[in-house]
């Protein structure tokens, strides 16, 4: 990746990092199946009209509808369906970090399906370093739940197994020539048609109480800018960089989540989220190469 790839998964990074601030006040009002439905609506709405605004035309294509709803169920329905169901069941810090083993599968994944994406050294090191940094920065307090409930535990891991499937199926929308605009308002579109079915059925959302300002606040901040801000940054990434690249996101979110907790929440950042911090730069610079390959250009020289 080059710098502007880079920066991309950065901002990706504090976008859905700041998604946790925003479902912690919601899930304080509502249930999860109605803040996830809401969410992916919301951002549909909001992405078809840039979409109408920009002169862009709508597919009309059935295959190119099939791969919208196989990316919506892959990247949306089944993800935040497990993850919001196992974080009842686990702590949120024992979830970020199942939730960091995203990258691992996928660099499993595309080096078995993929002809362009082959594992290396590099990348499986610096994968490998980037999860035990999450691990650090969480902190040893949270390894006391392992196993406390597996259900939570394996439904999270299944999340960033769908995750690891979700990036991998979306380099089809290169291939399809569409731009990043498009496949990120199909893929929360399908998800919406699959979700509101489904949430009117459980959760039964005209009984619930009316929103205050700071819900409605918290409500938008997730769709437009977590949601629908985000997916069209994974889209232009992953057109960009590659499915194995767009997934190390997952070990940026826990540092980016922390910082925008201190600025925002004045939470205190304690020595070893700074460790953690540090472990996962050292795990992306080694995925990236270019820094080991100058130390080691410089090592030769001056051998």
């Amino acid at each position: 990746m080059g710098a502007r790839e880079w920066a991309m998964l950065l901002t990706l990074s504090v976008l859905w990092g700041g998604s946790f601030l925003f479902i912690g006040i919601l899930v304080k009002v509502w249930p999860p199946l109605t803040i996830v439905t809401a969410r992916v609506a919301i951002a549909a709405i909001a992405l078809w009209l840039i979409v109408g605004l920009s002169g862009q035309p709508v597919p009309r294509s059935g295959k190119v509808w099939l791969a919208f709803f196989g990316m919506g169920l892959l990247n949306n329905v089944i993800p935040f369906t497990l993850i919001v169901w196992g974080q009842t069941h686990i702590p949120v810090g024992l979830a970020a970090i199942f939730n960091a083993t995203t990258p691992l599968f996928g660099v499993l994944i595309a080096h078995v399906l993929t002809a362009d994406e082959k594992l290396t050294a590099n990348r499986l090191t610096g994968v490998l370093i980037g999860v035990f940094g999450v691990a650090v920065m969480i902190g040893p307090s949270v390894f006391s739940h392992i196993s406390g409930d597996l259900w939570g535990e394996l439904a999270v891991m299944l999340a960033a197994l769908s995750y690891a499937f979700a990036g991998l199926f979306g380099r089809r929308f290169k291939a399809m020539g569409l731009p990043p605009l498009l496949p990120a308002a199909g893929q929360v579109t399908a998800a919406t048609i699959i979700l509101l079915p489904i949430t009117m059925m459980v959760d039964a959302p005209w009984t619930l109480p009316a929103p205050n300002a700071e819900t409605v606040a918290a409500l938008l901040g997730l769709a437009l800018l977590s949601t629908a801000v985000g997916y069209v940054l994974f889209f232009r990434i992953l057109a960009s960089a590659g499915a194995t690249n767009i997934m190390l996101v997952t070990i940026l979110i826990p540092p980016s989540a922390i910082l925008l907790g201190a600025l925002v929440l004045g939470d205190q950042v304690a020595p070893r989220h700074l460790l953690g911090m540090v472990l996962i730069a050292l795990g992306l610079a080694a995925i990236d190469g270019r820094m080991w390959r100058r130390l080691r250009s410089r090592a030769v020289r001056s051998a």
